[in-house]
């Protein structure tokens, strides 16, 4: 590792640098309610619910008022507990002795969510001083968060050696890890030390991750577990609209203490220096093994029993205003992926990254289909959760000790776009570094019904990042003959009607459709194979492709490379 990330400081110019700054803000007024059904298994003693009452919250960047939280139950518990934990989480904790029937649990509050993006003054100093004694909780290495590690402080430390303010020392450390880490829906570990060995994570290691790095050099973080809303928002740019938008379920980000500011809220997954106010702050932890109060069940059954209980989660919510204004602006410096951030007035290297330049790619001159096509080629965004019904997934289940079982709560949500309504078309791009004799394209797709056709319209680029002219469509394919699956899987769109060989350079993937199909395309969080520009959607009155997804759909491209 060592020699690694002394390669990455040092290597010397860069014309990837995608930092935005954004400037306005988003104020709505949300109505939140989260159902969950619990079906009891036969022999349950005991069956109890813990939550956390989200609080309001106030930061420089994101402000949340919390009114009318209310809990009820179709069944009556027989005990109600409430108490604040040490981080200062409200927890309610209810119980049933031995339930048999559904129990049906309802929350509902309204929440006042506004984030702001103007300037941010800080003058904070690197190293850190003089911090609050109740802060400094916030600096204790833990199992997932392995702040002592002496490789993980040794980057920490490569990574700040420069900084002179706070600001610096954590733009440093989550430009690193929005370069070199990849979002994972299904990580085997949780851990920071798991992402720094594989470049991959879910929320949870993102958080952890950061917080380790922070740690390690003195800034303390909190962990953060809440819930994402899937409403998207816009963002206006020079060149277009950006769209972002989270999947709806938990989440897991974190909190930065500055001396001058007080607790600042970032998100190192969305590759945010702040949060969106589609984000419901709820508990808070030095990990998130010690922030597992909110929507945990927990459960004791007669000996010999192995029967578990069936659990189903669903959010809903509306917004009964939304109002969102925002601007950002492309910087000449940053990270090569994306990263947004408000304006700082503070003291801050400008993080340019130089690098050797790629080798040029040789484009074989005259007829293509003269080459000799023979070795296999599979490229693409190719990894994401296949076949899985989110909305029936559940967490791990493990025992606690004591005749106890805990369910914990659940981070897997479904990062996904309904492709075939609004009049809106998708387009994803790929690159090819060599000629290819073009086989198939497959989308990572689950269709819920409807009629009609969809097939692939392969775009030439413009050359300058956009898609142009149809070059090739694929065979279409009627939506019954789809197959059917539990959740998402490949659909290949074959392209062997005639041989296409496609020379090196950038294409486009887009989905079009005839008659009312019911589709939806997975992606994943970030740009973790393509540029960040490389995905769009258009509408039936755009004449460009000016609409910018902050996402990467899930494709593949199959063929053989040509020699």
């Amino acid at each position: 590792m060592k020699s690694r990330l002394i390669l990455f400081i040092l290597l010397s110019t860069s014309v990837y640098a995608e930092n935005y700054l954004l400037n306005g803000g988003q104020k709505s007024k949300i109505e939140y309610k989260m159902v969950q059904e619990i079906v009891p298994a036969s022999g349950t003693k005991k069956l109890m619910i813990s939550y956390v009452k989200p609080q309001s919250f106030y930061s420089p960047t994101y402000d949340q008022q919390i009114r009318n939280y209310r809990v009820r139950f179709s069944i009556n518990p027989d005990k109600t507990e409430k108490w604040t934990d040490a981080r200062g989480n409200e927890v309610i904790k209810v119980t049933w002795k031995k339930p048999e029937e559904l129990i049906t649990g309802i929350i509902t509050f309204i929440a006042y969510n506004s984030t702001k993006l103007d300037y941010i003054h800080t003058t904070a100093p690197f190293p850190v001083q003089s911090l609050p004694q109740k802060t400094r909780v916030f600096l204790q290495p833990t199992k997932q968060v392995p702040a002592a590690d002496k490789q993980l402080k040794r980057l920490a430390e490569l990574l700040t050696v420069s900084s002179e303010t706070q600001f610096d020392a954590v733009q440093q450390i989550l430009t690193w890890i929005v370069d070199h880490i990849n979002y994972v829906q299904c990580p085997r570990r949780y851990d920071a030390s798991y992402s720094i060995e594989t470049g991959k994570g879910n929320c949870q290691n993102y958080s952890h991750l950061a917080a380790t790095l922070m740690r390690a050099v003195n800034i303390p973080v909190r962990i953060v577990n809440g819930v994402t809303l899937k409403q998207p928002y816009h963002m206006k740019t020079s060149r277009g609209h950006w769209t972002m938008r989270m999947a709806q379920g938990r989440h897991s980000w974190i909190e930065v203490y500055f001396p001058d500011l007080g607790w600042v809220p970032f998100d190192p997954q969305q590759m945010q220096l702040f949060v969106s106010n589609r984000f419901i702050r709820v508990e808070v932890g030095l990990d998130n093994e010690e922030t597992v109060a909110d929507g945990i069940i927990l459960w004791t059954q007669s000996r010999g029993s192995r029967a578990l209980p069936s659990f189903h989660e669903s959010i809903s919510v509306d917004f009964n205003s939304d109002n969102v204004n925002l601007f950002c602006e492309k910087q000449p410096y940053g990270p090569r992926k994306m990263l947004l951030s408000p304006p700082v007035q503070s003291s801050f290297s400008r993080i340019v990254f130089e690098e050797s330049p790629a080798p040029p790619v040789l484009i074989p001159s005259g007829d293509l289909s003269s080459l000799v096509y023979q070795d296999s080629v599979m490229l693409g965004n190719l990894e994401f959760p296949k076949n899985i019904t989110f909305l029936e997934s559940q967490a791990p289940i493990r025992d606690i000790g004591d005749g106890t079982l805990m369910m914990e709560k659940n981070f897997l949500v479904e990062t996904s776009e309904y492709v075939t309504t609004d009049g809106r078309k998708y387009a994803q791009i790929f690159e090819l570094d060599a000629p290819v004799l073009l086989e198939k394209i497959g989308l990572a797709l689950h269709h819920f019904g409807g009629d009609g056709q969809l097939w692939i319209e392969l775009l030439k680029d413009d050359g300058d990042g956009n898609p142009s002219l149809v070059t090739a469509t694929s065979t279409f394919l009627s939506i019954k003959d789809i197959p059917a699956c539990a959740g998402y899987n490949w659909v290949d769109f074959p392209f062997s009607s005639s041989d296409l060989y496609l020379a090196p350079g950038r294409y486009w993937i887009a989905l079009g459709y005839t008659g009312s199909p019911i589709v939806s395309w997975f992606f994943t969080y970030g740009k973790p194979v393509g540029p960040v520009r490389g995905t769009r959607y258009n509408t039936l009155f755009d004449e460009t492709w000016s609409h910018h997804l902050a996402y990467e759909f899930n494709y593949r491209v199959v063929g053989l490379k040509g020699m």
